[in-house]
């Protein structure tokens, strides 16, 4: 599976870099000195692109993963600019062509035919004389070659600037505060006791070598100051080990509410050499309780509701995937059930157990415009409240970034979700 991963990965990343460089090197270059090297760098950002993911696995991986990433965010911006601007330059062609076939014709010289009749037979002098034909048009190379050349460097530029303005905007927005999105959420059957109760709700942190210990830190101070009574993190925390993240995880110690901090496995999770094992024992260190499968009981103002969590879907593969009988059987059934679920997907299992409300992560609300026009294939929820099979889910769009520190369309979000009854 990883194998194939890998192999789709070289490909796409060899494709697209052919691509680019068919747009922006060759046709806005002549053959000589200046494509060569234009060409060299092509493959040297090819090769950025692997750099960044070893760099996100080295101890100096700060260093190594910043420029891969940037470039893997401004490639694909330019892919997409390029791709839009396909058309323009099509119909720019078509316009040079007619426009360059009309020139033909009008300096294509004209034949002159002399009637025999039309000279006077005995009268002496010089004979009628053709005029000389117009100059030839230009060859191949000339005018007409300069302005399809100016055209693809016109376009070239558009895609460029677009490219690297529309990423300048994604860092600014990933690597800024995440957005407190603040919902009320109605539960038809939601016990009036429980009415008012606010879950912090964080996921996709994503601790690795770009973001650091300022960044987890932030984190925990804009949690603490929403006051909830429960905080959920949905998994997808780490891309590390515990070795190399350990203190960057260390502020989560510090998280305050009323019933206390729970987690879930995200995907990612599994991604590790040695599994999430490690970073299950150090979450409890830290005063996080992993649900691995199982549920408590959160008591509130004399009700008591039942918070499950089970493992993500990538822990099949070892053996540690979701176990929905053993998170949600044998409870009793009259009380309310939040589960936290890594991929919104899982609420098709939910559903079928009387789940009253699925919190979930993953999707990063698509982080890259227009991959949030993508998630769908994949997840019935991309970011926000909806209503599943008569389950309400709700997707965080996710605290951090995976891959470019770039998020467009899709800021970081840190949510607080109240809790109420119908007509309360």
């Amino acid at each position: 599976m990883i194998l194939g991963f890998l192999l789709t990965a070289v490909v796409v990343v060899v494709v697209t870099h052919l691509y680019l460089w068919f747009r922006l090197v060759r046709s806005t270059t002549r053959p000589g000195r200046m494509r060569r090297r234009l060409t060299w760098v092509t493959v040297a950002l090819g090769l950025l692109v692997v750099v960044a993911q070893v760099g996100s696995r080295s101890e100096f991986g700060h260093w190594l993963a910043w420029p891969g990433f940037m470039w893997l965010a401004v490639m694909f911006y330019l892919v997409v600019f390029l791709i839009l601007l396909e058309i323009p330059r099509a119909i720019g062609l078509l316009v040079l062509r007619r426009t360059a076939q009309r020139g033909r014709a009008v300096a294509a010289p004209v034949p002159v035919e002399v009637a025999a009749s039309a000279v006077p037979a005995l009268v002496p002098g010089p004979l009628p004389v053709a005029p000389e034909p117009d100059p030839a048009p230009p060859a191949a190379g000339g005018e007409g070659m300069d302005r399809r050349l100016f055209l693809s460097r016109t376009l070239a530029g558009v895609a460029g600037v677009g490219a690297l303005t529309t990423v300048g905007f994604g860092v600014r927005s990933a690597l800024g505060p995440p957005v407190i999105e603040r919902v009320p959420v109605v539960l038809p059957k939601l016990d009036p006791r429980l009415n008012g109760l606010r879950l912090a709700v964080v996921s996709d942190i994503h601790l690795g070598p770009i973001t650091g210990v300022s960044h987890s830190e932030r984190l925990v101070r804009m949690i603490n100051s929403l006051e909830a009574d429960v905080v959920a993190i949905v998994g997808d925390m780490v891309d590390g080990t515990v070795a190399e993240l350990g203190a960057a995880a260390r502020p989560l110690r510090s998280l305050e509410s009323r019933y206390g901090t729970f987690f879930v496995t995200g995907n990612h999770e599994y991604y590790l050499e040695n599994g999430p094992g490690e970073w299950i024992e150090e979450l409890r260190e830290l005063n996080v309780r992993p649900l691995q499968n199982e549920r408590v009981e959160i008591a509130h103002q004399g009700a008591i509701l039942d918070l499950a969590g089970v493992n993500d879907l990538a822990g099949g593969a070892s053996g540690q995937g979701p176990d929905f009988d053993k998170a949600l059987g044998g409870r009793d059934t009259s009380r309310n059930v939040v589960l936290l679920a890594h991929q919104p997907v899982q609420v098709a299992q939910a559903s079928t157990r009387g789940v009253d409300l699925q919190l979930s992560g993953h999707t990063h609300g698509g982080q890259l415009v227009p991959f949030n026009l993508i998630v769908p294939v994949q997840q019935p929820v991309v970011a926000g409240l909806e209503n599943v099979d008569g389950t309400q889910v709700y997707v965080t769009r996710g605290a951090g970034f995976w891959g470019p520190p770039v998020r467009v369309g899709a800021p970081p979000e840190i949510s607080l979700l109240e809790l109420r009854a119908p007509n309360a």
